[in-house]
């Protein structure tokens, strides 16, 4: 097979190349076509596009890190995250004490216990989150179009649920900006260095090795990549930051996901007045409102078209299959997982553990800490699937 060229490989036009006039004429729809909902829902399918470049090019893999981990004793992607924790805190705190935007804040419940849990499984078997999910199929993944289907499936369902599980104990959100203002971030950020300097000691022969560190600068690598995980940890912490100031609030994926099977179940004749989140309130709005004037969904959106535009620069933009019917069956019961997962949790690796632990919201931190427990019982699972470390 012959090697994949870059689109500035060489002038004569190519598969790659239409298809990038494509996407970007595409990409230029979406945000020209949003803008009736006003300049910020241009500017947030922009930001989604720019998040959609960021992870494809820095391959910036939340499941994929927390498998090396757990697999490999390879923490650089997990160090990566600490970092971009760390940026993105004191992007925020700023922010939020000044009222720009509020917080993602949740409670600490046992329903989120058993989500982020459930998550963490359903992640290792689907073999992405929800960010992977959008990535990797704007970069040409077939198996993530089911994990994608299954995945709104399960946050609708869950959302169908949400009475029953509200019953279970919790405690009301905390937030250490809220509480203590600059010495909660402080003190989050204390944390945030522990854990940054364990890892930097435990790894660092690791990092000597090429990826962590970013490359010499230049538009050539800025455009086609890859970048370096340090490089697409500073990028998606300014633009959660960016998010904030544009929407008020900071980047999810799942509420969009939920809204689209939402929407389907309403085509196919469900009865919205048969569900009390559905039928009042912010939800019923979204379902009755157009998609492209929910903030999530647009920036969803910008995320495929940005993702597959970065794979068409790189040259790697193709459609690729599961390897059998086994990792079929795995894509669709980890996107559920994650989907009733992440509903249960108050979010998914984004809207929960990112921003969350951005917000210096508590359940951020336990978000993960039960996402980890169950990635531990994913990775275990995914031999019997076939799929492979």
């Amino acid at each position: 097979m012959a090697q994949a060229q870059p689109l500035l490989a060489g002038a004569r036009p190519t598969p790659q190349s239409r298809l990038l006039v494509m996407l970007l004429a595409l990409v230029a729809a979406l945000v020209v076509g949003v803008v009736g909902y006003g300049w910020r829902q241009s500017a947030l399918a922009l930001v989604g596009v720019l998040f959609g470049i960021s992870l494809y090019h820095a391959s910036f893999g939340f499941a994929s890190s927390y498998r090396q981990l757990l697999l490999r004793g390879d923490g650089r992607g997990v160090l990566a995250q600490v970092l971009m924790l760390s940026l993105a805190t004191l992007l925020f705190a700023p922010l939020l004490i000044a009222g720009v935007g509020r917080g993602a804040v949740a409670p600490l419940a046992l329903q989120a216990v058993i989500g982020a849990f459930l998550f963490g499984i359903g992640m290792q078997l689907g073999s992405g989150c929800a960010c992977g999910t959008l990535y990797t199929i704007g970069g040409g993944s077939a198996m993530m179009v089911l994990t994608l289907v299954s995945f709104s499936g399960g946050s609708f369902a869950a959302s169908l649920s949400t009475e029953a599980w509200a019953v279970l104990p919790r405690l009301d959100p905390v937030s250490l900006l809220q509480r203590w203002g600059w010495a909660g971030a402080g003190l989050q950020l204390l944390v945030l260095a522990i854990l940054a300097l364990a890892l930097w000691r435990w790894q660092r022969p690791r990092l000597a090795e090429e990826g962590f560190w970013p490359r010499t600068p230049g538009w050539r690598n800025l455009a086609l990549g890859p970048w370096s995980l340090v490089g697409g940890a500073v990028s998606l912490a300014l633009l959660n930051a960016l998010t904030v100031v544009l929407a008020g609030r900071p980047w999810g994926i799942t509420r969009g996901f939920t809204l689209w099977a939402a929407k389907l179940a309403t085509l196919l004749g469900w009865n919205p007045d048969t569900s009390p989140i559905w039928s009042q309130g912010p939800f019923a709005t979204a379902l009755q409102a157009s998609l492209f004037a929910d903030v999530t969904s647009v920036m969803n959106l910008g995320i495929v078209l940005g993702s597959a535009t970065a794979a068409a620069l790189a040259g790697r933009l193709s459609v690729r299959t599961p390897p059998s019917a086994a990792a079929w069956l795995a894509a669709l019961l980890g996107g559920l997982m994650m989907g009733y997962g992440a509903w249960l949790a108050f979010g998914c690796n984004v809207g929960a553990y990112f921003s969350g632990i951005a917000s210096t919201s508590l359940h951020g931190w336990l978000w993960i800490a039960f996402a980890l427990l169950g990635t531990a019982v994913g990775v275990r699972l995914r031999p019997w699937f076939g799929l492979p470390s």
